[in-house]
């Protein structure tokens, strides 16, 4: 059973948690009056079997949550619900504005999801529990800014199944946001998880505000929402629908704004595209190209330069290969927030792409993500560097300890010496198995989890004669050996044992 649940009543457990000396503040939880179970009419309420959970999240005190949700988990509450109510604690209580920021506590919980999958099963909860405290840290944040809280839709303004779907798309091509936040929800209780997606993927990749968050929202609440269920849909697309319309001043709708440019001239550009654009000859100077163009090009640029090469019937895997490349490139170049996006937003928009099945979306997405990596090269101030596809493996034999423990030191040494591991190991699991376990040991930002969980799903897309050296750019965010363990580590552990 995932996460290891226990099959003990509430009783059995206080009394041997209590015998032990180890969950006697079990023993001290408050009863719960009826007065308390009565629900705000001010904010929106969820699904009566998770809102007692997401109640019990959002407040219960940061210092005291972890000790409260183990107690959950050995009383029989599983894994997935644990899941549920954090996503929807954080959809509840954290304005999604900018998209980024203290809502990482949102943003984050597919990759804590993904690291958790991926972990043994002694240390499953460890990310679930990171991001836990994460959510209470961007709670408070939340407070502090003024307190924002989703409130209940304006039912008399929903509409019908044949009306929400034109609805929707008039309210967000205007950026008008009452008339979204009623479309959705109409949407959400109408049409299928496949349409909704196909919707929200285009309007997630038509804007470069909020340097890749709202593709990134679109790919991470889909994906949580397959793992929790797509009963909870409706509070998470009103959230998501607000964030996608996110913008400062005038209206984008009326105005020019750099922003929005890439996307405008694409919607068009890509009915140049060939038909039978998806069936094409793999290139390796094709993926060479493009990349150069990324490297010194501008978004027109890079966009135009897709379309050629489409039409000259290289395939769209030489293009992506590309694009992968050179985000990875724009990290190893300038470590740091910006290019850290370039990553985890091309990992978004790859997502996006591989989950549409509308051909003119698919097409929309490829050239997006193609512009998008010249505005985050310009906006991030990278300039020349080391070259994703030249640089050098490290003389000798490094084996995986000693790649990890050049990380804490000298990342660019890590690099080579990843890059000389896997070009002479059989299978890159080691090297893959320690990444991921030094990020939920050292991890303590929610960028060190969307980044791993990205790259380490990236590499498998990326065509193999490319993969390591992807791979082994990843050292210039991963974790190293000679960081200290986080303190969440140990009280997780504690809680659970």
């Amino acid at each position: 059973m995932l996460g290891g649940e226990m099959k003990t009543n509430r009783r059995q457990f206080l009394q041997a948690g209590t015998a032990a000396g180890t969950f006697g503040f079990l023993a001290k939880v408050p009863l719960v009056t009826a007065a308390e179970t009565r629900l705000d009419p001010g904010f929106v309420q969820f699904r009566p079997e998770i809102e007692p959970l997401v109640r019990l999240l959002e407040d219960t005190p940061r210092g005291q949550l972890l000790e409260e949700v183990a107690g959950k988990i050995k009383t029989g509450t599983s894994y997935r619900e644990i899941l549920g109510a954090l996503l929807l604690a954080g959809v509840r209580n954290i304005q999604p504005r900018p998209v980024g920021f203290k809502f990482h506590a949102v943003l984050v919980v597919n990759s804590a999801h993904l690291a958790s999958r991926n972990s043994p099963d002694t240390d499953r909860w460890l990310p679930i529990f990171w991001a836990l405290d994460y959510f209470k840290s961007s709670q408070a944040r939340d407070v502090k800014e003024g307190n924002w809280t989703m409130a209940p839709v304006e039912e008399r303004l929903v509409p019908g199944a044949v009306e929400a779907p034109a609805m929707f798309a008039a309210a967000m091509d205007r950026w008008d946001e009452a008339k979204a936040d009623a479309a959705v929800a109409g949407l959400a209780r109408t049409a299928g998880a496949q349409e909704l997606f196909e919707i929200f993927a285009r309007y997630g990749a038509r804007d470069f505000r909020d340097i890749g968050h709202k593709a990134i929202y679109v790919a991470n609440s889909w994906r949580t929402l397959h793992n929790i269920g797509w009963r909870h849909a409706e509070p998470v697309l009103r959230s998501l629908a607000y964030a996608l319309l996110e913008h400062h001043g005038r209206n984008p709708a009326d105005h020019e704004f750099e922003a929005d440019l890439p996307g405008r001239m694409n919607a068009g550009l890509l009915k140049e595209i060939r038909k039978g654009w998806q069936d094409g000859e793999a290139k390796p100077e094709a993926t060479t190209e493009l990349l150069a163009t990324c490297r010194a090009g501008t978004w027109e640029d890079a966009s135009r330069k897709v379309v050629e090469l489409l039409n000259k019937g290289v395939a769209p895997q030489s293009l992506w290969d590309a694009v992968f490349e050179h985000a990875a490139e724009l990290l190893m170049r300038k470590p740091g927030i910006v290019s850290l996006h370039a990553c985890t937003t091309t990992n978004a928009l790859h997502y996006a792409y591989r989950q549409c099945y509308n051909d003119e979306t698919r097409r929309y997405l490829l050239l997006q993500n193609a512009a998008f990596l010249t505005m985050f090269r310009t906006s991030g101030g990278v300039t020349d560097g080391v070259a994703i596809d030249r640089f050098a493996p490290a003389d000798g034999r490094p084996e995986v300890d000693e790649i990890f423990a050049a990380v804490s030191k000298n990342r660019m040494r890590a690099a080579r010496q990843a890059l000389a591991f896997l070009e002479r190991a059989d299978d890159p699991k080691p090297f893959i198995d320690a990444a991921q376990r030094l990020i939920y040991l050292k991890g303590t930002d929610s960028h060190d989890y969307k980044f791993s969980s990205a790259v380490l799903e990236d590499y498998h897309h990326l065509s193999p004669r490319l993969r390591n050296r992807f791979l082994a750019a990843s050292t210039f965010w991963l974790e190293g050996s000679g960081k200290p363990d986080s303190p969440l580590v140990a009280r997780t552990r504690a809680a659970l044992a």
